[in-house]
Parts: structure tokens; C-alpha cells; sequence
């Protein structure tokens, strides 16, 4: 049975908020970023399965509720919190998302917003009848250089926006939960889906066709995963869109789109630490930008906050993490099958916008991880 959030709510009030998985991304991104959003958003409980740390991180972030995932149900029907950030393996994003949405809890979850189509779909279903929001965690939606190249291809600066390219790799160590299939791993699913999305939102567009191809190699670390998927999308007024994205190889982070009059590079383009650059070239004149340093994820908090506050549906949506989702698994059938794989036509109405930058400092000093490990260093 579905339960109807409350359609009402003071708009002074603070989003109530449980983050549930203490992972890497967790502890040195989300659970710092509420210092940065407190205008609006408050962290009020963690649920995790370790005792360690919900002791540490607790006490560090002055926490007022911890549960584990046995609990889960008991934290949404507690009357404690408005809305959750799931932060767990892939494979857990429909069951906990959906979860919340029937307990009227709104949702923001991480990308990708699940390990299929049909998830996905459940997810949104959960929502609407839910009554509540949901939005996937594109970080980059609400950040400058990857908004501003946006406005870019949009202008014309560029002339008529003809064909994008990008690579994305790292590093993967061993027993990370990202080569884990069961847990939905894999290149396309954890750093593909940026290569993806931005092409999208570049182009404006969704792509007709697809191709693929992937490689394991002789690495144990990839018996059960891919190593590298290169791939290559088709996209209306005949572009093309191609990205590499590999855990196997050194770190880079960059995307290039190229017009019938300029071109416009981002290098590093998909970071959440440091600087972000631009190499804007437009009819031979070349003119470089550096955008600095910033967190990126207290604005997702901000901006889902006022959604909630003010019954505003968020982009990125659930139909947005679902477009992406549908490529990865066209992507992948494609690197099975050895050819062409065509998509059904994809309406997308919502594209992020100038009009979402949200600016907030980067935080201070990284935070000491407990009980976890980050996926490369």
C-alpha cells in the first residue's frame, strides 16, 4: 500500500535527511556537504550495517539517529527524516528508492539510477504514486563549466554542433564493488554514464543507435566485469557522439565537442575535486578558462530541498536516469551481439540549464574514511 506524502510544508523548514550507505562517496562527498547546505537541509540520520561507523561518523557530523539496513523500514515510518540519499551499490537503488516512496520519504539517489530499464520504471512508478520526489544525483547538472558548455553548443558559438568525444578512466582496485557484477559494476554503469549524459545534454538530444565493443583482457580484476567499453552513439541531424571509458587505465577526464565553426574542450571535465578547464576554439582564436574548485554536491542538496519545499519537480528526474540507463543496456547488448543496436525513440523534455548553477566552496580538508576505501587510490 502506497502512502500520500503531505502536500503541504513550511517553507522555512529544513529537508530532514537520511543518507543510507557510508561508503567512499559518502563520507568524503555527501555527509560534508550538509555543512554547505544547511540553509535548507539538515542530516538527521545514517543508516549503515557497521557499528564503527555510526559511532565515528555520528558523533563527527552530530547525527541524531543511526539504523542499520534492517531498519531501514523502521527510519522512513519514524517521523525523523523527509527525504533519503541513497548511496548504496547499484543493484539496491530501485528496492530502497521504492521503499521510501511508498513510506512517503522523496528520494535522491545516486547515478546511475539503477542496473535497468525496468528498475528504473518501478522507481518512477513508486514515486508518482507516492506522492513524492525523486531525483538522481547528476552532480554536474548544478556545476558551472559542464552548464556552461551546455549554453555553449546552444549558442552557435560553435556553428552546428557536429560530433562529441570523450574518454573517462581510473584505476580500479581489486574487490572494489564497482567489478562486482551481482552489485551492478561495470565501466558504463559508474563512469560511462558521464560520457552518456553529457553528450546528451550537449546535443540536446537522444540517440537512435548505438554500438559497442568491450574488453576484459587477462586482468583478474575483471573476470566478472568489463575492463573497457569504446562505443559510438547516433544522434538526430546525423551527429556522433564516442567515449572510451576503462578501469584499467591511467586517470583522464575530458570531453570535446566540435562544430562547423569551433570546438570547446573540458579537461578534466567529470572531477569532483579540483579545477575544471575549458579550451574554447572558435574560427582559429583560442581562449582557455579555468573554473575553480567547488563542492558539488551540497548544491544536488540545496536544489532537491527547494524542489520538495516548493512542489517543484526536479531535473534531473527519474526520466532522466532512466535515458541513461537505456543507452548503458543498449551499449552493452551491442558489445554482446557485435553490432548496431537501435533504440526506441526517448522523449526527454528537461535539459539542465544556466539556471541551475548552484556555487558552494570545496570542503576544507578531506575527511579521515571510516571503515571504507576509495575505488583507485
Amino acid at each position: 500500500m502506497f502512502f500520500q506524502a503531505s502536500s503541504t510544508m513550511d517553507k522555512r523548514a529544513k529537508i530532514r535527511y537520511a543518507v543510507v550507505g557510508l561508503g567512499h562517496i559518502a563520507q568524503v562527498a555527501v555527509l560534508p556537504a550538509f555543512a554547505h547546505a544547511r540553509q535548507n537541509s539538515q542530516l538527521t540520520a545514517l543508516v549503515s550495517d557497521d557499528p564503527v561507523k555510526h559511532e565515528k561518523l555520528r558523533s563527527k557530523y552530530k547525527v541524531q539517529h543511526t539504523y542499520s539496513y534492517e531498519e531501514y523500514d523502521k527510519c522512513l515510518s519514524s517521523g525523523a527524516i523527509d527525504a533519503v540519499y541513497i548511496a548504496l551499490p547499484n543493484n539496491l537503488h530501485c528496492d530502497f528508492t521504492v521503499r521510501a516512496a511508498r513510506a512517503g520519504i522523496h528520494v535522491l539517489c545516486e547515478k546511475p539510477m539503477a542496473v535497468t530499464e525496468d528498475d528504473c520504471e518501478k522507481m518512477i512508478s513508486a514515486a508518482e504514486k507516492g506522492g513524492v520526489k525523486l531525483m538522481i544525483a547528476y552532480r554536474l547538472h548544478f556545476e558551472k563549466a559542464n552548464l556552461e558548455a551546455v549554453e555553449i553548443a546552444r549558442s552557435g558559438k560553435l556553428g552546428e554542433p557536429r560530433f562529441f568525444s570523450s574518454v573517462f578512466a581510473m584505476q580500479v582496485k581489486e574487490d572494489n564493488i564497482r567489478l562486482k557484477r551481482e552489485l551492478g559494476g561495470g565501466t558504463l554503469y559508474d563512469i560511462g554514464v558521464y560520457c552518456i549524459n553529457a553528450a546528451r545534454s550537449l546535443f540536446q538530444a537522444e540517440p537512435s543507435e548505438v554500438h559497442a565493443s568491450s574488453i576484459s583482457g587477462k586482468d583478474p580484476r575483471f573476470g566478472e566485469i568489463d575492463e573497457m567499453t569504446g562505443a559510438v552513439l547516433r544522434f538526430p541531424e546525423g551527429r556522433l557522439a564516442s567515449f572510451t571509458c576503462s578501469f584499467g587505465a591511467a586517470d583522464v577526464s575530458a570531453y570535446e565537442l566540435v562544430g562547423t565553426e569551433g570546438s570547446l574542450r573540458v579537461e578534466p571535465a567529470y572531477e569532483y575535486v579540483g579545477e575544471l578547464k575549458h579550451r574554447l576554439t572558435v574560427k582559429g582564436k583560442t581562449r582557455e578558462r579555468t573554473f575553480s574548485s567547488r563542492d558539488q554536491f551540497a548544491p544536488e542538496l540545496i536544489y532537491f530541498s527547494n524542489c520538495i519545499i516548493n512542489n517543484v519537480d526536479p531535473e534531473p528526474s527519474g526520466a532522466e536516469g532512466l535515458a541513461d540507463v537505456r543507452v548503458i543496456r543498449a551499449l552493452y547488448r551491442s558489445a554482446e551481439i557485435g553490432s548496431v543496436v537501435q533504440l526506441e525513440p526517448y522523449i526527454k523534455r528537461q535539459r539542465p540549464g544556466m539556471e541551475q548553477e548552484i556555487t558552494r566552496p570545496p570542503v576544507d580538508n578531506k575527511p579521515e574514511l571510516v571503515n571504507a576505501q576509495s575505488a583507485s587510490e
